[in-house]
């Protein structure tokens, strides 16, 4: 079976990257507790290579925002970590927070992407032009997504979705040469 390709002219008209965090950036899960003291704490598990895809993206010059639905220190620091700009939706209410940003940028509906997993993520998807579901997203989510990852959410997907997007926009290799270039490595031969 061939895999399904971003289209091309899509990717190419995309200027922001919208993700979502818990079932995407993670696996949806939440490790809550308290310490000895009785302080609250919660921990949620980041795949490494999604960071670094988050980071290319930058590096091509595309807008990437972090937008939750729920008030989280963890995912703070993650995106303070990738120098991504975070933002925590008012009682859930993402669009609000991507109509600021779109409206701070003037950047059209059709000029955004957005990898979603989950039903408060549908006034985003019903709108954007690149809207993408993680493999174990909503069947809702899954039924307007124009692409779909084979990974699921917080094991790869936004490192897989990254890698597809910057592949349909002919930017893939150059961007990883230029990483490997900086790391000290050499370009790959053509």
């Amino acid at each position: 079976m061939t895999r399904q390709r971003i289209p091309a002219d899509l990717a190419a008209a995309v200027k922001m990257v919208v993700f979502d965090v818990d079932g995407v950036l993670t696996d949806g899960g939440l490790y809550i507790g308290e310490t000895g003291e009785g302080v609250a704490i919660e921990l949620k598990r980041f795949e490494i290579t999604d960071g670094l895809g988050v980071k290319l993206l930058q590096k091509a010059g595309l807008l990437v925002y972090i937008v939750s639905g729920r008030p989280s220190r963890a995912s703070h620091l993650r995106a303070q970590e990738l120098g991504a700009e975070y933002y925590e939706a008012p009682h859930g209410f993402k669009l609000e927070v991507v109509e600021r940003l779109r409206g701070r940028h003037g950047v059209e509906w059709s000029e955004v992407a957005c990898i979603c997993d989950d039903l408060a993520d549908l006034p985003i998807l019903q709108r954007c032009g690149l809207p993408v579901a993680v493999a174990n997203a909503a069947p809702e989510v899954v039924k307007i997504a124009k692409w779909q990852t084979q990974r699921s959410g917080g094991r790869g997907a936004a490192r897989e979705f990254v890698e597809e997007f910057l592949e349909a926009r002919g930017v893939w290799t150059d961007l990883v040469d230029a990483y490997c270039a900086e790391r000290g490595g050499v370009a790959r031969e053509a």
